[in-house]
């Protein structure tokens, strides 16, 4: 897979709300899919949906704790990203204000 194929993928990962909700609940550290589903308005198949998209973007890796599966974020570079991004959108904001 080309540098911007694995790009695209990680975008597209975090190119749903609910996916960037759960990513952001994750930057305070580990937590079970059960915690995960009190930030969701979603049921919990469709919560392991999203987590599947983003543990195969690498964004992030899981573990299993007894009968729970826990998630956290692989790396410091997603929170980099994340602020980057959100950098960028109020620089924008900036300049459309002008």
């Amino acid at each position: 897979m080309s540098m911007e194929e694995r790009l695209a993928k990680v975008f597209k990962a975090l190119s749903h709300p609910i996916r960037i909700k759960i990513v952001q609940n994750l930057l305070s550290g580990e937590k079970c899919v059960c915690e995960l589903l009190q930030f969701v308005e979603f049921s919990q198949p469709n919560l392991s949906q999203h987590l599947k998209i983003l543990k195969e973007a690498g964004l992030l890796e899981h573990r299993k704790v007894g009968a729970n599966m826990h998630y956290r974020i692989k790396n410091e570079y997603v929170k980099d990203l994340l602020n980057i991004a959100e950098a960028f959108i109020l620089e924008c904001q900036k300049t459309e204000r002008v």
